[in-house]
Protein backbone atom coordinates (compact mmCIF):
# COMPACT_ATOMS: atom_id res chain seq x y z
CA UNK A 1 0.00 0.00 0.00
CA UNK A 2 1.46 3.67 -1.32
CA UNK A 3 0.12 7.03 -0.25
CA UNK A 4 -0.31 10.25 -1.94
CA UNK A 5 -2.45 13.33 -1.33
CA UNK A 6 -4.88 15.56 -3.26
CA UNK A 7 -4.33 18.86 -3.30
CA UNK A 8 -7.74 20.22 -4.13
CA UNK A 9 -7.73 24.04 -3.68
CA UNK A 10 -10.69 24.19 -2.46
CA UNK A 11 -11.45 27.54 -1.26
CA UNK A 12 -14.20 28.19 1.07
CA UNK A 13 -16.34 31.01 1.33
CA UNK A 14 -14.57 33.27 4.05
CA UNK A 15 -11.14 32.31 3.12
CA UNK A 16 -8.88 33.81 0.22
CA UNK A 17 -7.65 32.00 -3.04
CA UNK A 18 -3.80 32.81 -1.97
CA UNK A 19 -3.28 31.65 1.07
CA UNK A 20 -5.00 28.47 0.25
CA UNK A 21 -2.58 27.74 -2.83
CA UNK A 22 0.59 28.41 -0.04
CA UNK A 23 -1.35 26.41 2.69
CA UNK A 24 -1.29 23.47 -0.45
CA UNK A 25 1.97 23.93 -1.05
CA UNK A 26 3.35 23.74 2.21
CA UNK A 27 1.35 20.76 2.80
CA UNK A 28 2.96 18.93 0.01
CA UNK A 29 6.24 19.50 1.09
CA UNK A 30 4.86 17.94 4.78
CA UNK A 31 3.73 15.14 3.27
CA UNK A 32 7.10 14.47 1.09
CA UNK A 33 8.95 15.02 4.51
CA UNK A 34 6.35 12.33 6.04
CA UNK A 35 7.49 9.77 3.57
CA UNK A 36 4.33 9.77 1.23
CA UNK A 37 4.63 8.93 -2.32
CA UNK A 38 2.41 11.17 -4.44
CA UNK A 39 0.94 14.13 -5.06
CA UNK A 40 -2.20 14.68 -7.08
CA UNK A 41 -3.64 17.94 -8.51
CA UNK A 42 -6.84 18.04 -10.62
CA UNK A 43 -7.89 20.33 -13.67
CA UNK A 44 -11.11 21.81 -12.92
CA UNK A 45 -12.65 25.08 -14.27
CA UNK A 46 -15.60 27.00 -12.89
CA UNK A 47 -16.40 25.40 -9.95
CA UNK A 48 -16.44 28.13 -7.17
CA UNK A 49 -15.36 27.16 -3.74
CA UNK A 50 -15.17 23.38 -4.72
CA UNK A 51 -12.04 23.54 -6.32
CA UNK A 52 -9.94 26.86 -7.81
CA UNK A 53 -7.34 24.35 -9.52
CA UNK A 54 -7.66 25.12 -13.00
CA UNK A 55 -3.81 24.56 -14.23
CA UNK A 56 -2.50 21.54 -12.54
CA UNK A 57 0.70 21.61 -14.32
CA UNK A 58 1.50 25.28 -12.84
CA UNK A 59 0.81 23.80 -9.84
CA UNK A 60 2.73 20.95 -9.63
CA UNK A 61 5.96 22.19 -11.36
CA UNK A 62 6.08 24.02 -8.26
CA UNK A 63 5.95 21.04 -6.53
CA UNK A 64 8.43 19.73 -8.09
CA UNK A 65 11.25 22.01 -7.96
CA UNK A 66 10.45 22.06 -4.09
CA UNK A 67 10.47 18.38 -3.70
CA UNK A 68 12.98 15.47 -4.55
CA UNK A 69 11.14 12.19 -4.44
CA UNK A 70 7.59 12.68 -4.77
CA UNK A 71 5.59 12.01 -7.92
CA UNK A 72 3.82 14.54 -9.21
CA UNK A 73 -0.02 13.47 -10.44
CA UNK A 74 -2.52 14.78 -12.52
CA UNK A 75 -6.07 13.60 -11.46
CA UNK A 76 -7.28 14.75 -13.92
CA UNK A 77 -6.07 16.45 -17.15
CA UNK A 78 -9.34 17.30 -19.14
CA UNK A 79 -8.19 15.25 -22.41
CA UNK A 80 -11.95 16.95 -24.71
CA UNK A 81 -9.94 18.62 -27.43
CA UNK A 82 -11.83 21.64 -26.64
CA UNK A 83 -10.26 21.99 -23.26
CA UNK A 84 -7.16 20.78 -23.72
CA UNK A 85 -5.92 20.01 -27.10
CA UNK A 86 -3.76 16.18 -27.09
CA UNK A 87 -0.77 18.17 -28.75
CA UNK A 88 -0.34 20.38 -25.94
CA UNK A 89 -1.03 17.96 -23.07
CA UNK A 90 1.91 15.24 -24.80
CA UNK A 91 4.06 18.94 -24.83
CA UNK A 92 3.30 19.96 -20.77
CA UNK A 93 3.45 16.31 -19.60
CA UNK A 94 6.50 15.63 -21.25
CA UNK A 95 8.38 19.11 -20.52
CA UNK A 96 7.40 18.53 -16.45
CA UNK A 97 8.59 14.72 -17.13
CA UNK A 98 12.31 16.36 -17.83
CA UNK A 99 12.71 19.11 -14.88
CA UNK A 100 11.00 16.53 -12.65
CA UNK A 101 13.68 13.85 -13.90
CA UNK A 102 10.79 11.25 -14.44
CA UNK A 103 8.17 12.05 -11.33
CA UNK A 104 5.25 12.76 -13.60
CA UNK A 105 1.86 10.39 -12.71
CA UNK A 106 -0.63 10.79 -15.88
CA UNK A 107 -4.05 11.24 -15.24
CA UNK A 108 -6.86 11.43 -17.75
CA UNK A 109 -10.39 12.01 -17.97
CA UNK A 110 -13.45 13.84 -19.43
CA UNK A 111 -14.75 16.70 -16.81
CA UNK A 112 -17.19 15.93 -13.97
CA UNK A 113 -19.99 18.71 -14.37
CA UNK A 114 -22.03 20.23 -16.93
CA UNK A 115 -20.92 23.74 -15.59
CA UNK A 116 -17.11 22.34 -17.09
CA UNK A 117 -17.81 20.36 -20.61
CA UNK A 118 -20.55 23.58 -21.41
CA UNK A 119 -18.61 26.52 -20.37
CA UNK A 120 -16.46 25.03 -23.08
CA UNK A 121 -18.97 24.72 -25.95
CA UNK A 122 -18.97 20.77 -25.53
CA UNK A 123 -22.55 19.62 -25.76
CA UNK A 124 -23.40 16.90 -23.98
CA UNK A 125 -21.72 14.72 -21.39
CA UNK A 126 -21.90 11.60 -23.94
CA UNK A 127 -19.86 13.31 -26.54
CA UNK A 128 -16.88 13.80 -24.22
CA UNK A 129 -16.34 9.96 -23.98
CA UNK A 130 -15.17 10.20 -27.30
CA UNK A 131 -13.22 13.07 -27.15
CA UNK A 132 -11.38 11.88 -24.43
CA UNK A 133 -10.53 8.22 -25.65
CA UNK A 134 -9.51 9.64 -29.01
CA UNK A 135 -7.25 12.14 -27.26
CA UNK A 136 -6.06 8.94 -25.38
CA UNK A 137 -4.89 6.99 -28.00
CA UNK A 138 -2.87 9.37 -29.80
CA UNK A 139 -0.61 11.38 -26.90
CA UNK A 140 1.11 7.80 -26.89
CA UNK A 141 1.66 8.10 -30.51
CA UNK A 142 2.72 12.10 -30.93
CA UNK A 143 5.46 11.07 -27.61
CA UNK A 144 6.42 7.77 -30.22
CA UNK A 145 6.44 9.11 -33.33
CA UNK A 146 8.50 11.30 -35.61
CA UNK A 147 6.73 12.97 -37.21
CA UNK A 148 3.18 12.55 -36.32
CA UNK A 149 0.13 13.22 -37.99
CA UNK A 150 -3.59 12.43 -37.77
CA UNK A 151 -6.73 13.08 -39.21
CA UNK A 152 -9.47 12.11 -36.40
CA UNK A 153 -13.06 13.50 -35.33
CA UNK A 154 -12.27 15.80 -33.25
CA UNK A 155 -8.22 16.20 -33.63
CA UNK A 156 -6.84 16.75 -37.00
CA UNK A 157 -2.78 17.70 -37.13
CA UNK A 158 -0.48 17.49 -40.54
CA UNK A 159 3.08 16.33 -40.28
CA UNK A 160 4.31 18.00 -37.11
CA UNK A 161 7.40 17.23 -34.58
CA UNK A 162 5.50 16.50 -31.44
CA UNK A 163 7.86 18.03 -28.84
CA UNK A 164 10.05 17.48 -26.06
CA UNK A 165 9.64 13.66 -26.68
CA UNK A 166 9.37 12.40 -22.36
CA UNK A 167 12.28 11.97 -20.06
CA UNK A 168 10.34 8.43 -18.86
CA UNK A 169 10.67 5.83 -21.17
CA UNK A 170 8.79 4.79 -22.97
CA UNK A 171 6.26 7.40 -21.22
CA UNK A 172 5.17 8.27 -17.66
CA UNK A 173 2.65 5.86 -16.21
CA UNK A 174 -1.61 6.65 -17.71
CA UNK A 175 -4.25 6.66 -15.42
CA UNK A 176 -7.98 7.20 -15.62
CA UNK A 177 -10.42 8.73 -13.58
CA UNK A 178 -12.96 6.15 -12.82
CA UNK A 179 -16.62 6.47 -10.94
CA UNK A 180 -19.23 4.30 -13.28
CA UNK A 181 -18.55 0.24 -12.88
CA UNK A 182 -17.74 0.37 -17.18
CA UNK A 183 -15.03 2.35 -16.14
CA UNK A 184 -13.10 0.33 -14.05
CA UNK A 185 -13.63 -2.47 -16.45
CA UNK A 186 -12.37 -0.09 -19.58
CA UNK A 187 -9.87 1.06 -17.59
CA UNK A 188 -8.05 -2.44 -16.45
CA UNK A 189 -8.91 -3.49 -20.56
CA UNK A 190 -6.68 -0.19 -21.38
CA UNK A 191 -3.76 -1.30 -18.91
CA UNK A 192 -4.69 2.04 -17.22
CA UNK A 193 -4.20 3.03 -13.67
CA UNK A 194 -8.13 3.29 -12.00
CA UNK A 195 -8.26 7.12 -9.49
CA UNK A 196 -11.52 6.77 -7.80
CA UNK A 197 -12.94 7.82 -4.32
CA UNK A 198 -15.64 6.79 -1.97
CA UNK A 199 -17.44 8.75 0.51
CA UNK A 200 -18.17 5.53 1.75
CA UNK A 201 -16.62 1.99 3.36
CA UNK A 202 -14.32 -0.20 1.39
CA UNK A 203 -17.58 -2.37 0.95
CA UNK A 204 -18.72 -0.34 -0.97
CA UNK A 205 -15.88 -0.28 -3.44
CA UNK A 206 -14.60 -3.62 -3.22
CA UNK A 207 -16.47 -4.68 -6.81
CA UNK A 208 -15.21 -1.88 -8.49
CA UNK A 209 -11.81 -3.26 -7.18
CA UNK A 210 -12.50 -7.07 -7.88
CA UNK A 211 -13.55 -5.90 -11.56
CA UNK A 212 -10.67 -3.67 -12.49
CA UNK A 213 -8.26 -6.71 -11.19
CA UNK A 214 -9.78 -8.88 -12.93
CA UNK A 215 -9.87 -6.95 -16.60
CA UNK A 216 -6.29 -5.53 -16.21
CA UNK A 217 -5.54 -9.64 -16.23
CA UNK A 218 -6.83 -9.54 -19.72
CA UNK A 219 -5.03 -6.41 -21.09
CA UNK A 220 -3.06 -7.77 -23.66
CA UNK A 221 -2.40 -4.12 -25.82
CA UNK A 222 -1.79 -1.47 -22.95
CA UNK A 223 -2.80 2.24 -24.65
CA UNK A 224 0.30 3.56 -22.87
CA UNK A 225 2.84 0.56 -23.86
CA UNK A 226 2.88 -0.66 -20.23
CA UNK A 227 0.55 -2.23 -17.97
CA UNK A 228 0.14 -0.08 -14.72
CA UNK A 229 -1.78 -2.22 -12.43
CA UNK A 230 -2.85 0.35 -10.07
CA UNK A 231 -5.89 1.46 -8.19
CA UNK A 232 -6.10 4.33 -6.05
CA UNK A 233 -8.77 5.70 -3.93
CA UNK A 234 -9.12 9.12 -2.34
CA UNK A 235 -10.74 9.15 1.32
CA UNK A 236 -10.75 10.67 4.68
CA UNK A 237 -7.82 10.91 6.93
CA UNK A 238 -7.12 13.03 9.88
CA UNK A 239 -4.52 11.47 12.19
CA UNK A 240 -3.52 12.40 16.28
CA UNK A 241 -1.94 10.30 18.76
CA UNK A 242 -5.04 11.45 20.92
CA UNK A 243 -8.05 9.65 18.40
CA UNK A 244 -10.71 12.01 20.60
CA UNK A 245 -8.53 14.90 19.91
CA UNK A 246 -8.91 14.44 16.15
CA UNK A 247 -12.75 13.24 15.91
CA UNK A 248 -13.23 16.58 18.00
CA UNK A 249 -11.56 18.59 15.77
CA UNK A 250 -12.57 17.01 12.73
CA UNK A 251 -16.21 17.23 13.53
CA UNK A 252 -15.81 21.23 13.60
CA UNK A 253 -13.85 21.59 10.17
CA UNK A 254 -16.96 22.12 8.20
CA UNK A 255 -16.62 18.95 5.79
CA UNK A 256 -20.13 19.01 5.16
CA UNK A 257 -19.78 22.04 3.06
CA UNK A 258 -17.55 20.27 1.13
CA UNK A 259 -19.76 17.43 0.39
CA UNK A 260 -22.38 19.57 -0.56
CA UNK A 261 -20.74 21.63 -2.85
CA UNK A 262 -19.09 18.36 -4.23
CA UNK A 263 -22.58 17.22 -5.06
CA UNK A 264 -23.88 20.45 -6.14
CA UNK A 265 -21.52 21.25 -9.00
CA UNK A 266 -20.61 17.33 -10.07
CA UNK A 267 -23.65 16.30 -12.05
CA UNK A 268 -21.38 13.60 -13.60
CA UNK A 269 -21.80 11.41 -10.78
CA UNK A 270 -24.54 9.54 -8.84
CA UNK A 271 -25.81 11.26 -5.69
CA UNK A 272 -25.88 9.04 -2.42
CA UNK A 273 -29.54 7.42 -1.56
CA UNK A 274 -31.60 10.12 -0.16
CA UNK A 275 -30.60 13.02 -1.95
CA UNK A 276 -33.01 14.56 -4.73
CA UNK A 277 -31.51 13.42 -8.21
CA UNK A 278 -31.33 16.73 -9.78
CA UNK A 279 -31.67 20.37 -8.11
CA UNK A 280 -29.62 22.04 -4.73
CA UNK A 281 -28.57 19.72 -2.89
CA UNK A 282 -29.71 19.40 0.98
CA UNK A 283 -27.88 21.27 3.80
CA UNK A 284 -25.88 18.76 5.44
CA UNK A 285 -25.21 17.75 8.89
CA UNK A 286 -21.62 17.82 10.35
CA UNK A 287 -20.48 14.56 11.51
CA UNK A 288 -19.93 14.34 15.47
CA UNK A 289 -17.35 12.45 17.05
CA UNK A 290 -19.75 9.97 17.75
CA UNK A 291 -20.07 9.27 14.51
CA UNK A 292 -16.83 9.27 13.04
CA UNK A 293 -15.59 6.76 15.73
CA UNK A 294 -18.70 4.51 15.45
CA UNK A 295 -18.07 5.11 11.51
CA UNK A 296 -13.86 3.47 11.92
CA UNK A 297 -15.59 -0.06 12.81
CA UNK A 298 -17.04 -0.74 8.90
CA UNK A 299 -13.93 1.41 7.41
CA UNK A 300 -15.47 5.28 7.30
CA UNK A 301 -13.56 8.07 7.23
CA UNK A 302 -9.92 7.75 8.83
CA UNK A 303 -10.62 9.98 11.60
CA UNK A 304 -8.57 8.58 14.66
CA UNK A 305 -5.61 6.92 16.23
CA UNK A 306 -2.71 5.53 14.70
CA UNK A 307 -3.78 1.92 15.74
CA UNK A 308 -7.54 3.18 14.88
CA UNK A 309 -6.51 4.16 11.06
CA UNK A 310 -4.10 1.31 11.20
CA UNK A 311 -7.32 -0.85 11.12
CA UNK A 312 -9.07 0.60 8.66
CA UNK A 313 -6.29 1.04 6.09
CA UNK A 314 -5.75 -3.08 6.15
CA UNK A 315 -9.85 -3.12 4.76
CA UNK A 316 -8.76 -1.27 1.92
CA UNK A 317 -5.48 -3.29 1.71
CA UNK A 318 -7.28 -6.76 1.70
CA UNK A 319 -9.94 -6.03 -1.26
CA UNK A 320 -6.51 -5.19 -3.48
CA UNK A 321 -6.28 -0.99 -3.19
CA UNK A 322 -2.58 -0.20 -3.85
CA UNK A 323 -2.62 2.97 -2.85
CA UNK A 324 -4.70 5.67 -0.80
CA UNK A 325 -4.89 9.09 -1.50
CA UNK A 326 -6.15 11.81 0.81
CA UNK A 327 -7.26 14.83 0.33
CA UNK A 328 -5.91 16.97 3.82
CA UNK A 329 -7.61 20.41 2.74
CA UNK A 330 -10.98 19.84 1.91
CA UNK A 331 -11.77 21.57 5.32
CA UNK A 332 -11.58 24.55 7.77
CA UNK A 333 -8.77 23.82 9.91
CA UNK A 334 -5.89 25.40 11.96
CA UNK A 335 -2.87 24.49 9.39
CA UNK A 336 -0.72 23.24 12.51
CA UNK A 337 -3.43 20.64 13.03
CA UNK A 338 -3.22 19.57 9.23
CA UNK A 339 0.32 19.48 9.68
CA UNK A 340 0.46 17.53 12.89
CA UNK A 341 -1.51 14.58 11.03
CA UNK A 342 0.54 14.79 8.00
CA UNK A 343 3.24 13.78 10.94
CA UNK A 344 1.89 11.83 13.16
CA UNK A 345 0.92 9.83 10.12
CA UNK A 346 4.11 9.60 8.41
CA UNK A 347 6.02 8.66 11.92
CA UNK A 348 3.06 5.59 13.13
CA UNK A 349 1.15 4.37 10.16
CA UNK A 350 2.52 5.30 6.57
CA UNK A 351 6.12 3.05 7.84
CA UNK A 352 3.41 0.22 8.80
CA UNK A 353 2.22 -0.29 5.18
CA UNK A 354 4.85 1.11 2.60
CA UNK A 355 8.60 0.10 3.18
CA UNK A 356 9.11 0.03 -0.53
CA UNK A 357 11.28 2.73 -1.25
CA UNK A 358 10.34 2.87 -4.83
CA UNK A 359 7.39 4.06 -6.53
CA UNK A 360 5.09 1.01 -8.04
CA UNK A 361 4.12 2.53 -11.33
CA UNK A 362 8.64 2.50 -11.76
CA UNK A 363 8.62 -0.49 -10.85
CA UNK A 364 5.82 -2.04 -12.89
CA UNK A 365 7.63 0.13 -16.30
CA UNK A 366 10.48 -0.98 -15.49
CA UNK A 367 9.66 -5.21 -15.85
CA UNK A 368 8.26 -4.36 -18.54
CA UNK A 369 10.88 -2.45 -20.57
CA UNK A 370 13.22 -5.40 -19.25
CA UNK A 371 10.20 -7.91 -20.09
CA UNK A 372 10.33 -6.55 -23.71
CA UNK A 373 14.34 -6.17 -23.67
Amino acid sequence: MEFGIFSQMHVPLDEDEHSRFMRELEVSLAVEAAGFKYNWSPEHHFLKTYSHQPAPEVFLSFVAARTKRIHVGFAIVNLTAKVNHPARTAERIATLDHLSEGRVEFGTGRGSSSAEWGGFDIPSLAETKPMWRESLEQIPRMWRDEPYEFEGTYVRMPKRHVLPKPYTKPNPPIWVACSSPNTFIEAGELGLGSLCFTFGTPAQIAEHVRAYKDAIKRCKHPIGGYINDCIAVTTNMFCLEDGDEARHLFAKARTEEFSQVFFSWLDSIPRPQGFPKEGPVPKLPAPTPHDLKEGLRVGGRQIGSPEEIIEVIKMYEAIGVDQLIYAPLTLVMDQRHVLRSVETFGKHVLPRFDTDPVHRTTRQREAALAKAA
